[in-house]
């Protein structure tokens, strides 16, 4: 999935929306990051999936696919934040895929993630990520911190620890990624869907050479994560040093529907981030270090 011609061609312009100013395309460069994947019970991760469009992923051996990706946007329009995203892989469609092929055939299966949680380090980035692309962004304290041997990054919210994720630091970062992925979030009780395209040089190790550990807190916006049967060995990590990512303004939105009547409960809609100011300003960093009782 390349980068549309629509983009390179307004690229230098400026747009601005909802106060929010960009200079196009919404775009980052030479940003860290890392990504692991953690298989899981395949049923309890496409129960968590809203609507009757999106499907998780089943893997070969019928379990689905937990995402964790962290970036650490150090140049944007909007000045430096890390992103924290969790995940579940999934496809959208009037029905599931098959096993593997989701993979293989991205743009037919429309394969992507179900963002489960999307904590940031600024407010401006909640109130464009939401309020305009329907990302469930909200700001808490986050990291991510490199090592000579490890990458980890650490989220908490209000002083409670909410998740870590650890994986071991790759020797060398020279495999070449060109890839885009499709990011799905349930906002307004609409299904919104937006793309990104990455181009990176990554250090990948998949199966047994895959390091890593997650930790996951008992706070009410992670805990629930705790009974989703996640596998505490990595089915693959990956590291980013330099990532250079454009995010697509053009984005999807549908209906979620419903058999019977709809409860009046919606999920957040705009009222969320109306107000919401344009501070790059970050919560301290985080402090919690007795999070091993937590460790998945």
């Amino acid at each position: 999935m390349g980068i549309p011609d629509r983009i390179k061609n307004y690229t230098g312009r400026y747009a601005l929306v909802d106060d929010v100013p960009f200079k196009m395309p919404v775009a980052t460069e030479n940003s860290p990051a890392l990504m692991a994947a953690f298989l899981c019970d395949y049923d309890k991760a496409n129960a968590l999936l809203p609507g009757n469009e999106l499907h998780a992923v089943k893997y070969h051996n019928g379990k689905a696919i937990f995402m964790v990706t962290v970036i650490n946007y150090l140049h944007t329009n909007i000045g430096k934040y890390i992103e924290y995203s969790i995940g579940i892989a999934c496809t959208r469609g009037p029905k599931p895929a098959p096993r593997m092929l989701p993979a293989l055939f991205t743009s037919h299966y429309n394969t992507g993630q179900y963002i489960l949680e999307l904590p940031v380090s600024s407010e401006i980035s909640v109130k464009g990520g939401k309020g305009i692309w329907g990302m469930p962004k909200h700001k808490a304290s986050l990291d991510f911190i490199i090592t000579d041997d490890k990458v980890s990054a650490q989220y908490e919210l209000n002083g409670h620890f909410a998740f870590r994720i650890e994986i071991d630091k790759p020797a060398k970062c020279n495999f070449p990624l060109n890839v885009g992925s499709v990011n799905y979030s349930h906002f307004r009780n609409m299904l919104m869907a937006s793309n990104i395209y990455f181009k990176a040089k990554a250090g990948i190790r998949m199966g047994k050479n895959a390091k890593g550990s997650l930790f996951i807190g008992d706070h009410k916006r992670t805990g629930y994560m705790r009974d989703l049967g996640i596998e505490s060995s990595p089915l693959f990590t990956a590291f980013m040093p330099h990532a250079n990512g454009v995010l697509d303004d053009h984005f999807e939105c549908w209906f979620i529907t419903y058999k019977d009547k709809p409860q009046k409960v919606t999920p957040e809609g705009f009222a969320s981030v109306i107000n919401m100011g344009l501070s790059e300003d970050w919560l301290p960093a985080p402090s919690i270090t007795d999070y091993q009782q937590f460790k998945i």
